[in-house]
Parts: structure tokens; sequence; C-alpha cells
């Protein structure tokens, strides 16, 4: 969809980014511990996402692993939000909730996408309002996004309506965080 967009109009919205500070992780729970372990098979720490876990590839969900979650856990979340979109907040990409409450794995394609079902998981909405994962898709000349997967372990499971969004996901949150952890890939289109 933004890869339509005019590579000028991608540099003049340069500047414009949501920014780091505001991501759930640093903004809503700055006070939980950073003891979880957040992994990826496909890409490290800072590294670049494959391009087939983008719009322009097969726009698939990655594959993601977490460790070090509390024994007193109940559930896990994961929020992936772009940190350099150039809106207000950042775009939320995936939402998952009430995941079991201990060390995990998700598989590539595992989540909802534009690719296809999926498994079964508690999905929210993403910024486009779909209950899927919403492959990076950042405008021409932007620069590179920084797409921030973000794992909880919560003391209990969440009792949300289906297909919350971010505000219902991170009020229900407050509280609850044991513990945290992310990993940060980047996509940038030239």
């Amino acid at each position: 969809m933004l890869e339509k967009l005019p590579h000028a109009v991608g540099e003049a919205l340069s500047g414009l980014k949501a920014g780091l500070e505001k991501t759930a992780y640093h903004a809503f729970f700055p006070e939980a511990p950073e003891s979880l372990a957040v992994t990826s098979p496909a890409f490290a720490e800072g590294e670049a996402l494959p391009a087939r876990f983008t719009q322009d590839g097969a726009k698939v969900s990655p594959p993601l692993a977490w460790s070090g979650v509390p024994s007193e856990a109940r559930s896990v979340v994961i929020l992936a939000e772009d940190a350099d979109s150039p809106t207000p907040k950042p775009l939320v990409h995936l939402i998952v909730w009430n995941l079991a409450g201990h060390d995990a794995a998700l598989a590539e394609g595992a989540l909802a996408s534009p690719a296809g079902p999926g498994a079964h998981h508690n999905l929210g909405r993403n910024s486009f309002l779909k209950d899927q994962y919403l492959p990076p898709d950042p405008p021409t000349g932007h620069g590179p996004h920084r797409y921030v997967f973000q794992v909880y372990a919560l003391d209990g499971t969440l009792a949300l309506a289906a297909s919350p969004g971010r505000g219902a996901l991170l009020d229900a949150m407050k509280g609850r965080v044991l513990a945290k952890g992310q990993i940060t890939g980047t996509y940038a289109r030239t």
C-alpha cells in the first residue's frame, strides 16, 4: 500500500517519526523488569527483517521465541509496533494476548496475516483494524523503520473483548506485567 507513495513524499516525511519512547515498552511499562530474552532465528537484534516478513515479500509473521518467563506468570502478550511510523503514536503491527505463561516460540507464519490464516491465537486489531499480523510497509524514501517485537509476562490472563486495540490491551495490562523483553528488526525501502 505505501510502496506506491512517491519517494519525494517519503523523504518529506522523513523527519516525522512516532519515536521509540512512545512504544508501549518505554511509555507504559518502564518499571517492568527487562528479564525476558526475545529472539528470532530470522533476524538478530537491530538487524534488517528479511523481506519475506514484509509487504514486499511473502507477508508472513516472523518466528519469535521468548525465555525467562517467571514461574508465577499466567499469560504472555506480544505487541509489535513501528517506532518510526510518520504518525503521532507507533503503528501497531501485531497484538497477541493470553498465550501460555511460560517460555515458548511461534514458528514462521504461525499468525494470521495477509498471506494466510495462521494458527488460532487471540489476535487484536492492528493499526489497519484487522485481527492479523500487519507486514512492515514503510514509505519509500522515509528511511529505516524500527519494528519492536515486545513480549510481556503477566500475573494472570486478560479478560478482553474480541479484537482489542492497543488502548484496551495496555489498559488491561496495567499493574500486571511481571517481566518484559524485546527484539527490534529494521526495514527500509530505498
